[in-house]
């Protein structure tokens, strides 16, 4: 294939040669005039030299071409999986790069080359092991973005290429936003951390909606052909085809009824979604975080559960709707959360958002002092605890979640789910590829899925095959035969 191309390039090259030599005067000064019957000669035109290349140049020329031709034909031959590995572990040369940039400058530049398609695409297969079925779907791994990287679903058919499991889209605003003054994304890359006040910078639903309806349109089309699924078998992947989509719903910094704006969202939203998570987390909208208290959240969650059941839906049924919570919270807060997740059968969690802490390992760097929210490194802790904190308290009053799956679908059951944000985060290259393991400590701790947002603006696209088959192993090396098995097993 690589060859043919060549070639092709070389032949429309003398093609367009010839083209001008039978265009060219028979005047040995190569210059052209024009005559017609009625009209006087025109002017002669400006002679046109004769470029003239070097021995030396024509040298190089050839040596260039000689080794493009050489290079394809040589990947030509290589297996489609060899040949991914190196264009995921090419892209670690990029990284450097993006460290010298702004980091809302690069996070868009990245943002663009994912929407662009100018990122790698994982063609290899996914370890069996890691696969896994959550609210009837199959999810080929259980790595997926967390929200807050592409906040308006401008890159999902990108990033789902690279091998995540799943993309989380968002937060979504109804009314677009501009979110709080830059810069607002600070760096702490000796902490592995990142600290952020974006404050919902958004596009709003209607921009968003556009974007996630054509995709939906392209990748069904694409998947036409695959069988429906009959009787208990389960869907392979989402709505649309291959991948999870998750939607992120936020509210309006200034609006005064933040229950209408996340069931606006879910009204115009929920139809391209896998499942919708209510974000009362972000430490940077203000008042957000009181809705988590017990009567807050419960009168929220029952009115977008009630918009959502409202609606009409086909034989999958509605999507799940989860609710994420931040790290800074009591005993006491988690166990009102753990009961209104229970009594109103909410169909999993996200645990955590960024905090709003700044642990003692930060506080000698002068960018700790910036307000926001704090991911990464430090976190790693504090956000474990919660996690296990919330996977005991909701294993033991509800250790399943019943899906009532609509028009004469059998009804699946499933474990009541756990995210983990895998905030991840880098003081050197070497130190984020020690720390791949994390994500198998946090699904020991009760997560059933991970989500990746700092690991992944640190660490790129080359990190996620690389911890997808280091969970791999870590599963296969303590006997287990699925992530399942392994789900809350430092607390069973």
């Amino acid at each position: 294939m690589a060859i043919r191309v060549a070639f092709k390039f070389m032949r429309e090259s003398l093609r367009r040669k010839t083209k001008f030599d039978e265009n060219k005067c028979n005047s040995r000064q190569y210059f052209c005039t024009g005559f017609s019957e009625t009209a006087q000669p025109s002017p002669p035109l400006i002679p046109k030299t004769v470029p003239h290349f070097s021995k030396k140049g024509r040298l190089f020329t050839g040596a260039t071409i000689g080794l493009l031709i050489g290079g394809f034909a040589y990947a030509s031959t290589v297996d489609e999986a060899t040949f991914c590995g190196w264009l995921f572990s090419a892209t670690k040369l990029v990284n450097p790069f993006f460290a010298f940039m702004d980091p809302e400058f690069a996070h868009r530049l990245a943002v663009s080359a994912a929407a662009r398609g100018w990122v790698p695409i994982e063609k290899r297969p996914d370890p069996s092991i890691l696969g896994l079925e959550v609210w009837g779907r199959r999810f080929s791994n259980p790595v997926g973005l967390s929200a807050g990287f592409d906040k308006n679903a401008e890159a999902v058919e990108g990033l789902l290429g690279l091998g995540f499991g799943f993309v989380e889209v968002g937060s979504v605003t109804p009314v677009p936003q501009d979110g709080n003054p830059k810069p607002r994304i600070f760096r702490l890359p000796k902490e592995g951390a990142i600290i952020n006040r974006c404050g919902f910078n958004s596009e709003g639903i209607v921009a968003v909606a556009k974007r996630l309806g054509a995709q939906h349109g392209k990748r069904k089309l694409e998947t036409s052909s695959t069988a429906s699924p009959v009787g208990d078998e389960v869907v392979q992947g989402g709505k649309a085809g291959p991948g999870i989509l998750g939607v992120n719903l936020g509210k309006n910094k200034t609006s005064e009824d933040a229950a209408s704006d996340y069931v606006q969202g879910v009204h115009t939203l929920s139809q391209y979604a896998d499942y919708l998570v209510i974000n009362i987390s972000s430490p940077n909208t203000p008042g957000l975080r009181q809705l988590q208290g017990r009567k807050q959240l419960k009168d929220l969650v029952k009115k977008v559960q009630g918009a959502r059941d409202e609606m009409q839906w086909g034989e999958e049924g509605p999507p799940p709707l989860l609710v994420k919570i931040a790290p800074d919270l009591s005993k006491q807060d988690l166990e009102d959360i753990a009961r209104v997740a229970i009594a109103l059968r909410v169909d999993g969690l996200i645990i955590s958002n960024t905090t709003i802490q700044r642990p003692d390992t930060i506080r000698h760097n002068p960018v700790s002092e910036e307000t926001g929210g704090l991911s990464g490194k430090p976190l790693f802790d504090s956000s474990t605890n919660i996690l296990k904190e919330m996977y005991l308290l909701t294993k033991l009053h509800l250790k399943v979640i019943f899906l009532d799956a609509y028009l004469g679908i059998s009804t699946a059951l499933i474990r009541n789910t756990l995210f983990y944000n895998l905030h991840l985060g880098k003081d050197s290259f070497d130190w984020l590829w020690r720390h791949l393991q994390d994500a198998y400590k946090k699904i020991r701790a009760g997560a059933t899925l991970v989500q990746l947002y700092t690991a992944f603006a640190y660490g790129g696209p080359a990190l996620i095959p690389k911890i997808k088959a280091e969970l791999a192993q870590c599963l296969e090396r303590d006997g287990y035969k699925s992530i399942y098995e392994a789900v809350g097993a430092d607390y069973r």
